[in-house]
């Protein structure tokens, strides 16, 4: 009976062991489930404050200008060949006429090329110029939400609602990882300067 006894002790324990051990899984999900975190930021924001981004916008103004002269140029090029084949046209010989045809025909193509190619070189550019700021924005908005234990950050401009009270403003603490001013407002978004 001494063994029966303590078959059933054992058993009883190890079913106590296993409700206990139960128990508390289920209890730390509950725990975890109520304590989580959220945050939400403008990453846009965060950009335009950004000294680094102020910076390559110079360096993309600048690039742009260049384009625009070499555009104006094959422009103005154009635009003194035509002139000329228009005051000139019924004067010339056929084999002028076609040369100043095929001159005409040249310069349009080149300006084609040159558009499609200065769209493609002007999104290269934004891109090396860009990226490297807002990965660094990314990256302290990644350690902020980290070092407050939040497990989502939100882009708050994509977002129908945000509560407040359950979610966490970002941006005082991107601001001061990143050691922008507490003071400091984000300038008019680079695409909205254009329209002014």
């Amino acid at each position: 009976m001494c063994i029966f006894a303590n078959y059933l002790i054992t058993y009883s324990m190890k079913k106590y062991l296993m409700l206990f051990a139960l128990f508390c899984v289920c209890s730390g999900v509950l725990v975890q489930a109520q304590t989580l975190k959220f945050g939400h930021i403008n990453v846009e924001e965060v950009f335009n404050l950004m000294p680094e981004r102020d910076s390559a916008w110079v360096k993309y103004q600048a690039f742009v200008a260049d384009l625009e002269e070499t555009f104006v140029s094959i422009q103005n090029e154009y635009r003194i060949k035509y002139a000329d084949y228009q005051q000139k046209y019924a004067t010339w010989t056929a084999a002028i006429l076609e040369t100043k045809q095929k001159e005409l025909t040249d310069i349009e193509g080149r300006l084609q090329q040159f558009q499609q190619s200065a769209q493609q070189n002007m999104e290269e550019m934004q891109s090396l110029l860009f990226s490297p700021v807002y990965g660094k924005a990314n990256e302290a908005i990644k350690k902020v939400g980290k070092d407050l234990g939040l497990i989502y950050v939100f882009n708050a401009p994509g977002l129908p609602y945000i509560d407040a009270e359950q979610s966490t403003d970002l941006l005082p603490l991107v601001k001061q990882e990143l050691k922008i001013p507490a003071e400091k407002v984000a300038p008019t978004p680079i695409g909205e300067q254009n329209q002014r």
